[in-house]
């Protein structure tokens, strides 16, 4: 692959876009709380800001694969995550007709965490891998996982709700996986 060719990993770009998002999603809620009764008619038609969020967010994101330069690609991350924002603030109203629905936080949580994670990924990879291999060797992933397993355990037998137990038992998986692969490491470090 070609020096020009090579795709170059940007985090800052990814955390502008991420505060963005969050301060954007955040003006957006506290002045619907402030102020429900400012709607924008046209033509018989309420006009929802959820379509200048997608407007603003095709601006960016169009910004940000049609030029290379950094002051561009700054603005571009801040009007694609700015977009972004306004868009999912609107979220539940997109999903159920009611805006102030609690999926919309759920979704905005769920968002953030996904996106957070991914950063920090692709920031810090290496370390990360280095950092996760040192813990499953350890004994603080064994306790970890006995008490993934124990807790997602007393869960699937208390519960009746199919999601919760399909959580508790993926839970129970990881917790037992864990446990699993700090038995076989201490093994094979005995063995030598």
């Amino acid at each position: 692959m070609a020096e020009n060719d090579k795709i170059r990993e940007r985090p800052n770009l990814s955390v502008l876009a991420l505060v963005s998002f969050l301060a954007s999603f955040m003006v957006a809620r506290i002045f619907t709380t402030l102020s429900p009764s400012t709607v924008f008619i046209s033509g018989g038609y309420h006009i929802h800001h959820y379509w200048y969020g997608l407007i603003i967010l095709a601006i960016g994101g169009w910004l940000g694969i049609s030029y290379e330069n950094e002051r561009i690609n700054r603005v571009a991350a801040i009007l694609f995550g700015a977009g972004g924002g306004i868009i999912g603030d609107e979220a539940g109203l997109l999903l159920t007709s009611e805006y102030w629905t609690g999926i919309t936080f759920t979704l905005l949580i769920i968002f953030l965490a996904f996106a957070s994670i991914l950063i920090l990924l692709f920031r810090f990879s290496r370390i990360i891998l280095n950092e996760f291999s040192q813990f499953f060797h350890s004994q603080t992933s064994f306790y970890l996982g006995v008490f993934l397993a124990t807790i997602s355990v007393a869960f699937i037998l208390e519960t009746n709700d199919i999601a919760v137990m399909i959580a508790s038992i993926v839970l129970t998986m990881i917790g037992l996986t864990i446990i699993l692969s700090y038995f076989i490491h201490t093994f094979r470090t005995r063995k030598k």
